[in-house]
């Protein structure tokens, strides 16, 4: 297996995680909401090959990370998000607000 080179951060996330140290916060609502948002991904019958700069990648990962979630998942739920229209670009819509008004 290779050597992950980790920042210290991390090191000491997974240090307090393999010691047992490690408590989630992650509240019971947003626990199940990412149940069902991984229940809901597994459901799957195609498959697609996209490419992403090296960039954009580490950082669906880390967010993924952050989410506790696979970035696959967090991936198949982004584009989820976007084709059912629940995907809001509240950047672009602060900054129409800004420019009206």
């Amino acid at each position: 297996m290779s050597k992950v080179n980790l920042k210290k951060d991390e090191k000491d996330l997974l240090r307090g995680f393999e010691s047992g140290e490690f408590k989630s916060t992650i509240s019971k609502k947003r626990k199940d909401f990412l149940k069902s948002v991984a229940e809901q991904t597994f459901k799957k019958d195609k498959r697609i090959n996209i490419r992403i700069s090296g960039r954009d990648l580490e950082s669906i990962q880390r967010r993924a990370l952050e989410e506790g979630i696979p970035y696959q998942t967090l991936v198949s739920s982004i584009l989820h998000k976007y084709v059912s229209g629940s995907l809001k670009n509240t950047v672009a819509n602060n900054q129409i607000k800004k420019d009206q008004g």
